[in-house]
């Protein structure tokens, strides 16, 4: 814990490294500051959640975490498991969610479980990240063409029905907003600008948005300030509360129903599948970044440390008023392509959010949410990352690309959860089916490695891992052996694994031979592996069992036998 700090202060940074990061967390911070609104606008929140996100999380994380370059914030990713807690439970329930996730993401942690989240399997990481990005990019038709839709509730066919239906409605004003917005994102990289495309758009869709109202009397078009209000401590206003963030409770926040969701068993029950989905997702977007920042600035990350960071980081986080957070690599990418080499750039980021809400909060309001959901669109189609999705199904196994397809499917029509949970049972599926391929027993009927066997000898030659899927597969033919047979070999040089179900199947094997009174002599097996055999029963036994280093010596056991 707080290992990527303590490294930080250990090597005494320069001045020239302290302003590069100051430089960097400024860009960043610009970069976040709308990211953090939109994200929440999408999870179904009021935008200021996501700037106190950005701010709280961001800073807690870096301060507390493994690595020292990440940038942690609200992420599109989480957006399609918020949104559905939203709608159930309230802005209390998905706080409290997130609370609960920060405990998870610390065991997690404590577990030294940073590892084994790093073997998530290809597929099944551009499946559901392609297939959150459909999600997010639909859910953004509505305010980028100001369709007329009453609610968009439902699994996501009847979302997408419910669009199609409405577009006759078409506002144009907020299609013009939102298509010059779109057009300035996808056109701005072109010019190589230092300054952020997103700012630019958002800057010039709201100016167009301001600019058409005061020339057309009927122009209007939904913005921040129109769209959300607040009353908070006696002050009341329209888009964001120029206010630091309040501490409270999540379970004093309104659930659903408008009123405090309350703390209790149920409760706590109903939002453990969404926090631990919350934790996994988490879990695998902080290490994801972690990996890529490590190969952009060179440094190494503590997996483990970092978990625990996110998790201190999401549970102070809902106490002020923040949304799940995890790391975000596009903010990641662009703190280390900006000079950032340590936590203080994080900090930065967040203290200019801070400053943001209360000197921008007036100007904010303007933000037009054509302008937001066009640049929503654009984080949906860079996570997508169509091109890895593509490339993926043109040149992956058949196994894979199903796992792919799958949980690409999943993640669409029904939800992230079951897509991260069925793509993972397929995957492990699939290794162990390849795995099983991989064990070969097979009889040596003549010479084996120049060796003759003698008469009334047979051996069979077993590679590979021997477990649970594979063991029966290897084994089962040592069973049915020639009636002149008195002794039989296993050269078990090459087996690399035995878990419990071999040893059964040992065991089984050397119970029906012995009462057959045919001779086992057990050949290269590892010494950690004999132990477990004999733990089992499967002892050395003159005349019915023995354990041989080499070929050689199993030939000469099996003489002493006949």
């Amino acid at each position: 814990m707080f290992s990527a700090l303590t490294k930080t202060l250990q090597s005494r940074p320069s001045g020239q490294q302290i302003q590069a990061n100051i430089l960097a967390g400024l860009t960043v911070g610009v970069i976040a500051l709308p990211l953090s609104m939109a994200l929440a606008i999408a999870s179904g929140v009021p935008p200021q959640h996501g700037l106190y996100t950005a701010l709280v999380a961001g800073i807690v994380i870096a301060l507390s975490g493994g690595s020292k370059v990440n940038i942690s914030g609200p992420t599109a990713a989480f957006v399609v498991i918020l949104l559905p807690i939203v709608q159930q439970y309230g802005l209390g329930g998905l706080l409290v969610s997130g609370f609960m996730a920060g405990f998870i993401l610390i065991f997690m942690g404590l577990g030294k479980l940073g590892k084994f989240i790093e073997i998530v399997p290809y597929p099944v990481t551009v499946g559901f990240t392609a297939g959150i990005g459909v999600v997010i990019a639909t859910f953004q038709i509505k305010d980028f063409l100001g369709l007329q839709v009453a609610a968009v509730d439902g699994h996501y066919l009847a979302k997408l029905a419910a669009l199609v239906q409405a577009l006759p409605s078409v506002d144009w004003r907020e299609a013009l907003i939102g298509a010059l917005t779109l057009a300035i994102l996808l056109v701005w990289p072109k010019f190589r600008s230092k300054i952020p495309g997103h700012l630019i758009a958002l800057l010039v869709g709201s100016l167009s948005a301001y600019l058409l109202s005061l020339g057309l009397s009927d122009f209007s078009v939904a913005t921040i300030g129109s769209r959300f209000s607040y009353s908070l401590d006696g002050l009341s206003g329209s888009g964001i509360p120029p206010l630091l963030p309040q501490f409270e409770w999540p379970w004093n926040l309104p659930g659903a129903d408008g009123t405090p969701i309350g703390l209790s068993f149920e409760l706590i029950r109903q939002l453990l599948p969404a926090a631990l989905t919350i934790a996994i997702l988490g879990s695998l977007e902080s290490l994801l970044c972690a990996v890529v920042a490590d190969g952009m600035s060179g440094k190494k990350h503590n997996p483990n440390d970092e978990l625990i960071g996110q998790g201190i980081g999401n549970i102070v986080a809902p106490l002020l008023g923040g949304i799940p957070a995890t790391a975000a690599i596009a903010r990641t990418a662009a703190n280390v392509k900006s000079g950032g080499s340590m936590p203080l750039a994080s900090v930065v980021h967040g203290l200019f959010i801070l400053l943001s809400i209360l000197l921008l909060a007036p100007i904010l309001s303007y933000i037009p949410m054509a302008s937001m959901a066009a640049l929503l669109l654009m984080v949906a189609w860079n996570m997508s990352e169509a091109k890895h999705f593509v490339r993926t199904l043109k040149v992956a196994p058949k196994d894979d690309v199903i796992v792919l397809l799958l949980c690409f499917s999943l993640t669409v029509l029904f939800d992230m959860t079951i897509a991260v949970a069925v793509g993972m049972g397929m995957a492990a599926m699939l290794f162990i089916k390849r795995s099983v391929s991989l064990t070969q027993a097979a009889a040596i009927e003549d010479n084996h490695e120049g060796y003759q066997l003698p008469d009334k000898v047979m051996l069979y030659d077993i590679n590979g891992p021997l477990f649970f899927g594979s063991a029966q597969k290897a084994l089962k033919t040592i069973t049915s052996v020639r009636p002149e047979v008195r002794v039989i070999i296993l050269d078990m040089a090459e087996v690399t694994l035995i878990d419990m179900s071999a040893i059964v199947a040992m065991e089984s094997i050397a119970k029906d031979l012995q009462q057959r009174k045919i001779g086992l002599v057990i050949n290269g097996l590892l010494p950690r592996m004999i132990l477990k055999l004999r733990r089992a029963g499967i002892r050395k036994h003159s005349g019915s069992v023995a354990f041989s280093r080499n070929l050689a010596d199993s030939f000469v056991m099996a003489n002493k036998m006949l």
